[in-house]
């Protein structure tokens, strides 16, 4: 009897063994889900990281003037190029205009060597002061320069696009009037026509626009204003995806957030405070993280004197938040 009971409570005990088992093994095959699940939203997000030099104004035997630093340009250039080859994950470099102070063909044709130098494929938008108003230095000359000196420039056109990594799209646009002497900015119809195409088509990635005259100003310059900057900024905040833009011309720093669209201006090169920025941006599930590195030049006594000769640094350097910081887009379902 006591043999047959004893035998009952191992098979119940064998039993509830077994269950808890499956039990166990439910509870961490969910578990392992919801972790798989973590890792893909947040931790294995895919990242993209670039650096972007604005206003260079490179001249090869110039002088410096009461504003930039042009006498000095190619160590500005040659320190921010020796800088960037030290990260070993940038995935491009980005010039937001200004390359050349004078638009000759020798000022770009002694450029390149420098740009050339970089460890990462690098791109461009054109600056007021690139191309001649009837000159010989105009859009396809400087294009073809560009483009038998750079292998990883293929592009026939002063605006367009590419993707360098899944879910991020590159758009790179030509805000310079070309038809008149002037530093005002406007993006014709033809050009605006196809940026709605692209942004139709980009929906679903993060956006990174490229220009040098900005449709958000760091402060007022009548002089210096992108003339249809209100008909740009309402096609670009149409959109619900995150949309980063960044801009140049001004030679000062600034960010602004207006909801998922995030409007940045860079400091200039040549000029105080002589930086630049790397930044790298990360995809996550429910929204795009944008985190800026502020890189100054290492030449301090270069940027010494180029402070001197600006009538007010803070403006041109602006905040901590404009220099420095994270800041999130929350991605709309």
């Amino acid at each position: 009897m006591g043999k047959r009971k004893n035998s009952r409570n191992r098979k119940k005990e064998h039993k509830e063994s077994f269950i808890t088992k499956v039990f166990n093994a439910i509870i961490t095959l969910c578990l392992t889900a919801g972790m798989l699940w973590g890792l893909q939203a947040y931790s294995g997000a895919a990242s993209l990281k670039f650096a972007q030099v604005s206003d260079v104004h490179f001249l090869e035997d110039g002088a410096n003037t009461t504003f930039k630093m042009t006498g000095e340009s190619p160590r500005l250039l040659e320190d921010a190029v020796s800088q960037i080859n030290e990260q070993n994950d940038i995935d491009f470099v980005m010039f937001t205009g200004d390359l050349i102070d004078k638009s000759f063909e020798k000022e770009l044709r002694a450029f390149l060597p420098y740009a050339n130098k970089l460890n990462a494929p690098w791109y461009f938008t054109f600056g007021n002061h690139d191309r001649c108003v009837g000159g010989y230095l105009n859009t396809l000359v400087y294009l073809d320069m560009v483009r038998n000196a750079n292998p990883n420039f293929k592009f026939k056109k002063s605006y367009y696009s590419f993707e360098p990594k899944k879910n991020y799209k590159v758009i790179v646009l030509d805000d310079i009037i070309t038809d008149e002497i002037t530093s005002n900015g406007y993006i014709d119809e033809t050009q605006l026509k196809w940026l709605k195409k692209e942004l139709d088509s980009s929906k679903k990635d993060t956006v990174l626009l490229f220009m040098h005259v900005p449709i958000v100003e760091p402060f007022a310059s009548p002089n210096h204003k992108l003339r249809n900057a209100v008909v740009l900024k309402q096609l670009i905040e149409s959109y619900d995806n995150p949309i980063g833009v960044f801009q140049g011309h001004y030679h000062a720093a600034k960010i602004v957030q207006h909801d998922n669209v995030l409007y940045v201006n860079s400091p200039a090169l040549v000029s105080y405070p002589n930086a630049f920025r790397i930044v790298n941006v990360i995809n996550y599930s429910d929204k795009t993280v944008f985190e800026f590195d502020w890189r100054e030049t290492r030449e301090k006594t270069i940027q010494k004197m180029a402070k001197i000769l600006v009538f007010s640094g803070s403006i041109y350097a602006g905040e901590d938040k404009d220099q420095v910081g994270v800041y999130e887009v929350k991605k709309k379902k």
